[in-house]
């Protein structure tokens, strides 16, 4: 690893802004496609015609969604990043999308293991602190039926703590995450989205859940999304850091994946 990716990887702060914007990178599709922007690994083109933002449409349905299901009223978007990982197969099966909290449980900033204490990285976006990151597979969530798509952003945003505070919401007993039957949690996220889809007066916001990948792709030349580290957790105080950067194990705050 060079010393300048090292060095950001062990900063306790992570900025982004106009001068150094939120990296996006290409959507990796099925090989034979022939794309119009002919997208190189890392590269994102200055072209008239953009590619399709994922990230960009999917900010502005979770937007939507928030400002009309009480249950997710609480949700600052402002402080919420929607972010890809590409799929490690081509299977339809697998991770769908996850939900990543910045901070631990009730939303403190740092916690003690051991001997130590530690703290999750902070991510920040034209100085606006990111407390949640909902990360979605791709291409492999865009495969997925309608029904299966609108359910899992409902599934993801409901994660989210009432108090807002970067923690996840958690339930009573053992499965706290969950609740007990996580086959009830499925059928009350379809139900929220069946209450939501009944008023629903912007067509145009859901009109990419119709589409897969490849569809996507072809009739945009290509999908690009926003991708960020996945937060470190890093230990506070010098001789800590020196710790961290031998790589040293140690456990994350609970994400949820679906």
């Amino acid at each position: 690893m060079n010393h300048k990716r090292r060095a950001q990887n062990l900063a306790y702060e992570l900025h982004w802004d106009a001068q150094h914007p939120l990296p996006r990178r290409w959507v990796v599709m099925p090989s034979g496609m022939v794309l119009r922007h002919a997208p190189g690994r890392h590269s994102v083109p200055s072209t008239k015609v953009p590619p399709w933002d994922f990230s960009a449409a999917m900010t502005r349905l979770c937007a939507h969604i928030v400002a009309h299901c009480q249950d997710l009223c609480h949700i600052r978007m402002e402080q919420l990043l929607v972010t890809y990982t590409p799929s490690r197969s081509r299977s339809r099966y697998g991770l769908q999308a996850r939900v990543t909290p910045l901070r631990f449980r009730a939303g403190a900033l740092t916690r003690r293991q051991g001997a130590w204490e530690y703290q999750v990285q902070r991510f920040f976006v034209d100085n606006r602190e990111i407390l949640y990151l909902i990360t979605f597979c791709l291409p492999r969530f865009l495969d997925q039926s309608f029904e299966e798509k609108i359910t899992t952003v409902f599934h993801e945003l409901y994660h989210i703590s009432p108090a807002f505070d970067g923690d996840l919401r958690r339930h009573h007993g053992r499965y706290c995450l969950h609740t007990h039957s996580k086959a009830a949690y499925d059928a009350h996220m379809r139900h929220l989205a069946k209450a939501y889809l009944r008023h629903h007066n912007q067509p145009q916001l859901l009109e990419f859940l119709h589409y897969d990948a490849r569809r996507l792709a072809e009739q945009h030349g290509g999908i690009v999304a926003t991708i960020v580290p996945r937060p470190k957790l890093l230990p506070v105080g010098g001789i800590a850091l020196q710790a961290a950067a031998r790589n040293q194990r140690i456990s994350v705050p609970e994400q949820n994946q679906s």
